[in-house]
């Protein structure tokens, strides 16, 4: 069977050649005579996949040396609540920019440890924008400021980060991390789970501030601990080999073909094709503001769920799968991460094409 252009939130598509070379490794890894998947984790073959895992990312993001990368299990999820017990011990009180499902979450886990202050939202209008902040509205001894940068369901993203001063910065890159440029000093904490830009589910990436690691609560679970898991190299328990193996394939992936800043481009060309031709449809529309779109996420709707129903069925029958949005939304939404290509939006923009023609 033909692969198909995979329009999911995550799990998401890899690149291809990312696929090739983990199916030629997969029964004997560079000689090993065994798989990834059967390595221990305290082995010198599986010990240099996790430490090269680690260097290409610091590369790539161009992270700081006081800074460190952590390779956890428990999903981006877990750290809505590992969060607010490694920070939320000063003032006890964290800001938080609501702008969607994973914020929602991030502020309820925090509220069992402290007081989450909401400074801004945009639930008013269903998360199609990201609302303005006035930085008179924030807490100046707060113990972080939390954003997500992109949001998977409602395909709003900030084009840069907020100016908060020295409160420390947390911030949700689960759907858009190495799919643009961050200025990564300009954050005390930034986490991703892996399934849409980096491999597959099972590891999530943790960047944080050093200074802001070992102060954690005494009832912090050992694993939800980050200073344990800096002082073991993220090796304190076995973690998810495999995925961290398939991350670092991304990571040279991405480094052979020009870094960020050439997916950044690659990205915006992507999502300039699809929200063009929804600017002018007349069929078709676009749900968020046009300021705060996302260039990961793009939901967009009919008016019609009949309609909507048939194109997504439609659509599948000649490759273009899991095009049906988020349950909460309704209507369509593709995302089109760094693996996406080129060909598969604009092969999408040609069906909707014909689509609107025959409706």
């Amino acid at each position: 069977m033909a692969r198909v252009y995979n329009f999911s939130a995550g799990p998401a598509m890899l690149p291809e050649e990312v696929l090739h070379k983990a199916a030629n490794e997969l029964v004997d890894y560079q000689g090993t005579g065994m798989s990834v998947m059967e390595m221990s984790h305290r082995s010198k073959a599986y010990d240099s996949i996790h430490r090269n895992a680690e260097v290409l990312l610091r590369e790539l993001m161009n992270i700081p040396d006081n800074y460190y990368v952590l390779f956890l299990q428990g999903g981006a999820t877990t750290q809505f609540s590992a969060i607010p017990l490694n920070l939320l011990n000063g003032s006890g009180i964290a800001d938080f920019v609501h702008t969607g499902n994973w914020s929602k979450k991030a502020i309820g886990e925090a509220k069992r440890y402290g007081t989450a202050r909401v400074v801004a939202s945009s639930e008013e209008k269903t998360f199609t924008y990201i609302p303005p902040l006035d930085k008179s509205t924030f807490t100046p001894n707060a113990d972080y400021f939390y954003i997500v940068t992109n949001n998977t369901i409602y395909g709003t993203r900030f084009n840069t980060p907020p100016d908060i001063g020295t409160v420390p910065l947390v911030a949700d890159m689960s759907s858009n991390i190495l799919s643009q440029v961050y200025d990564v000093s300009k954050f005390a904490v930034i986490f991703a789970g892996a399934q849409k830009n980096i491999g597959p589910a099972g590891l999530t990436i943790v960047i944080v501030r050093k200074d802001l690691v070992g102060h954690a609560r005494d009832i912090t679970p050992v694993l939800l601990d980050w200073k344990t898991q800096a002082d073991t190299d993220s090796l304190y328990n076995t973690p998810p080999c495999y995925s961290i193996y398939i991350a670092k394939l991304v990571f040279e992936y991405l480094k052979e073909n020009g870094g960020i800043p050439a997916m950044q481009a690659r990205n915006e060309e992507k999502a300039a094709i699809l929200y063009d031709f929804l600017d002018q449809s007349d069929l078709f529309k676009a749900t968020v503001a046009p300021k705060d779109r996302s260039l990961m996420n793009i939901p967009f709707v009919t008016g019609n769920e009949e309609l909507d129903a048939k194109f997504v069925k439609q659509a599948e029958a000649v490759g273009l799968v899991t095009l049906k949005g988020h349950r909460s939304v309704g209507g369509m939404r593709a995302s089109i991460y760094n693996a996406m290509p080129k060909a598969g939006v604009q092969k999408l923009v040609e069906f909707m094409k014909k689509f609107e023609m025959d409706n």
